[in-house]
């Protein structure tokens, strides 16, 4: 028997990547308020880095897909369906979808946020 022969895999160019190399470093938190720059989109995910100025704060919410949270810099509280964790340089959470959500700035900070959009289609 002989086997089917695969299609050839593509090579990845340039294109097919986005390499960022201190996401820490992207951003900057504002002296006062709170900036948001989407990193990465496409059909699958949404990628955004918050800075956060010391006292801000993103009030209760939920996101309609599955999300991750880390925390890159600095020091913040997450409230996370109810529950309030110290999140430090290196904290991580992932969350289902319609988890309600609140971050506190305790100090100036930047997180990455990952919306998982095609678990919305998966799920």
């Amino acid at each position: 028997m002989t086997s089917p022969q695969s299609a050839p895999t593509p090579t990845p160019t340039p294109q097919d990547f986005r390499f960022v190399p201190d996401l820490a470093a992207h951003i900057e938190p504002p002296a006062d308020g709170t900036l948001s720059v989407t990193v990465h989109q496409d059909e699958h995910v949404k990628i955004v880095l918050f800075g956060f100025a010391k006292g801000q704060e993103l009030s209760e919410h939920t996101a309609a897909v599955p999300a991750i949270m880390h925390q890159l810099r600095g020091r913040a509280r997450w409230v996370i369906a109810g529950s309030e964790r110290e999140a430090g340089q290196g904290a991580w959470c992932h969350m289902a979808a319609h988890t309600p959500h609140t971050v506190i700035a305790d100090e100036a900070c930047v997180m990455l946020l990952v919306l998982l959009k095609s678990a919305r289609a998966a799920g």
